[in-house]
């Protein structure tokens, strides 16, 4: 099975139609005709006729308006020959117009890439050609495919530019409607003689792919593959195209050939297709239905809290010993005392956010520069950028060091500093030697190295110490709302799930549940050969992913410190943190059944790289969680009266 789609990244402006579009659009192409030739060696006469026609009706339409302007202007003779001169002027004007203006009225096509439900989707299939040599392309239909049962279309469209660039649409012959979901359906047959088996043999030894469009958005395919002895050649007879779309707009496309067929001479070989339309945006609208029902339950439950504290207050002693207390409030003495490992836990923090304005700041430029359009560019920004934001990490891992009384606050810098670097290089580094033992173009060159390390020693390093003393003399003295008690509060029992280790494995399902739809466009960007290009909606799933992290974390430490434990720090962490945990459980998933990797190489890549791309994923959504519970558990203990 192959996955492979690359959208584009502008739409198509104004559309010039040929008559000859018309006609393979209304009448159907046969792939014989195409791969003869026939069709450009004699136009039917119903082409001959269209391109006739536009011209003809021109110069009659000129013709008639000359003929009454020069009956206008000869009444205007007898009267001034200045007015004549200006009669004929815009007489002329006007015939010139109008022959300019006739032909592109019945030749121009508006469409504005918007449907009603049901409506027609065009499927058009443009060309192909060896992968390794994009400039080398033919027809579509000049290799023996066959062509859908569809006859007639309402769309038509062609640009100028494509028309110079030598873009060739013809229609699939598909029938696919707006929203219409379509099972696996066999649309056409090929009659595989040996003339047929030949021209797909040779595409496949040279590696073609074709091309197609849906609503301008380009769609990449292989035509097929050989065995690994070069024995046996096979065909993929499956198109299964799953569409995204937000209202009435399509936004997504991605293809999957599937259905492997063995070429065999003088036999019958059925190509099928298949449908599926998804909703981008209703996956975003549940995720905000339930982050508005977790926080109205959360402030109900809240205000019944703050109106029990309440009426305790209004009691005196003997009753209040008499009472049962119990609650988030015991615990103030202790909510606010420094975490286990300090260290460790400030230079994730700092990591974290600084994983997080890297990511904000990327998307940013990737959605006004268009990143992706230059080969590298990505990875060369978001380097820079990580560079350039190490003040961040500094700022926020230092300040929460001295807030938690922390001494060793140059070592804290130099394990923040680090942190990410180390794991990225180490990791990178170990599958280089992988690369090289292959002789992979993948293996980083020695130099290469050396620039990453000048860059963390040099660049990285001493931002990051600016933002640690900005951090440490700006932010970094203790200001909390309740007194810590000199000696902790011992932390009773509690059902078992309320347990720390319960509330970090459930904490992570909701905020990789609002991320899992565009997980699938994020891998294949990686893994396949596809341009991510909607970087709108990772801005959007981005904004989603920290409020539902913020929301889980809350309603986690909210149980949490409800039981009485006041370890919250790290829960809230973790909890948030365990999302990078069910992202790489979904590679293992994406690794065997939407790729053919295989191999040490290989496996080491994706795995290796996967585990990068979670962990800092983990550390961000923790950073993010930790930072949206500190200042829940400071607002809720501000507002409480405590003795």
């Amino acid at each position: 099975m192959r996955r492979t789609s690359i959208p584009q990244s502008h739409r198509l402006a104004a559309r010039l139609v040929p008559a000859s579009r018309r006609r393979r659009g209304a009448s159907g192409v046969c792939p014989d005709d195409v791969a003869r030739g026939a069709e450009a060696a004699s136009p039917p006469p119903q082409r001959r006729q269209r391109r006739g026609a536009g011209p003809g009706r021109a110069r009659q339409s000129g013709g008639g308006a000359g003929g009454a302007g020069a009956g206008a202007c000869s009444l205007a003779a007898g009267k001034a020959r200045r007015g004549m001169e200006l009669s004929q002027l815009l007489c002329a004007a006007s015939a010139a117009l109008l022959l300019l203006w006739l032909p592109l009225r019945a030749r121009a096509d508006e469409h504005e890439h918007t449907y009603q439900d049901k409506e027609e989707v065009v499927l058009w299939m443009n060309t192909v050609g060896p992968y390794h040599n994009r400039q080398e392309t033919y027809k579509y239909f000049s290799l023996p495919f066959c062509v859908g049962s569809k006859k007639s279309i309402s769309h038509y469209h062609e640009t100028l530019g494509e028309a110079l660039q030598g873009v060739e649409l013809e229609f699939s012959g598909l029938d696919i409607k707006f929203k219409d979901d379509v099972m696996q359906t066999t649309y056409c047959e090929i009659d595989l003689d040996k003339a047929k088996r030949d021209a797909f043999v040779y595409a496949i030894k040279n590696h073609y792919w074709y091309q197609m469009y849906i609503d301008d958005l380009p769609i990449w395919g292989i035509v097929g593959e050989a065995d690994e002895n070069g024995e046996d050649y096979y065909l993929w007879t499956y198109k299964k195209l799953e569409i995204g779309y937000n209202g009435n707009r399509i936004v997504d496309v991605n293809l999957t050939s599937e259905g492997k067929v063995k070429l065999v001479p003088n036999t019958k070989i059925q190509m099928s297709y298949s449908i599926h339309w998804f909703s981008i945006f209703n996956s975003f609208m549940m995720v905000i239905f339930l982050v508005g029902l977790v926080s109205m339950i959360l402030m109900r439950t809240l205000r019944k809290d703050y109106a029990r504290y309440s009426k305790e207050e209004e009691m005196d002693d003997m009753d209040r010993d008499l009472g049962d207390e119990y609650g988030w409030k015991q615990v103030h003495g202790d909510v606010f005392r420094p975490s286990s490992h300090p260290l460790i836990f400030s230079s994730l923090i700092g990591s974290g956010c600084q994983i997080f304005a890297v990511s904000l700041i990327v998307i940013v430029v990737a959605m006004i520069e268009d990143l992706y359009t230059e080969r590298g560019s990505m990875l060369s920004t978001a380097i820079f950028v990580y560079a350039a934001t190490s003040p961040v990490n500094g700022y926020f891992g230092g300040s929460l060091y001295a807030r938690q009384g922390g001494r060793r606050w140059i070592k804290q810098m130099f394990i923040g500093a680090f942190l990410i670097p180390a794991m990225v290089c180490g990791t990178a580094f170990f599958i280089n030697f992988i690369a090289i033992y292959y002789h992979a173009s993948r293996a980083i060159p020695f130099g290469t190295m050396v620039a990453v390390c000048c860059i963390c020693f040099f660049v990285i390093l001493p931002l990051n110490l600016v933002g640690t003393i900005l951090g440490r003399n700006l932010s970094g003295q203790p200001n909390f709302p309740c007194r810590v008690n000199a000696v902790p509060r011992p932390i009773p029992e509690k059902k078992w799930f309320m347990e720390p280790a319960v509330i970090v494995c459930l904490g992570g399902i909701l905020p990789f549940g609002s991320i899992f739809i565009e997980m699938y466009f994020i891998f294949t960007s990686f893994w396949a050969y596809k341009i991510y290009y909607v970087y709108g909606f990772m801005m959007l799933v981005l904004v989603i992913l920290c409020i539902v992290t913020v929301c889980v974390t809350i309603v986690c430490t909210y149980f949490l410190l409800n039981a009485e434990d006041y370890r919250w720090q790290w829960t809230s962490f973790l909890s948030a943190a365990s999302t990078a945990i069910y992202v790489y459980m979904y590679s293992f998933y994406y690794y065997f059944f939407k790729t053919k990797m295989y191999g040490l190489f290989q496996t080491s890549f994706y795995f290796g790289y996967m585990a990068v791309f979670s962990t800092a994923l983990g550390i961000m959504c923790g950073a993010i969680g930790y930072m949206g519970t500190s200042a829940f558990v400071r607002k809720i203990y501000t507002n409480v009266k405590i003795d």
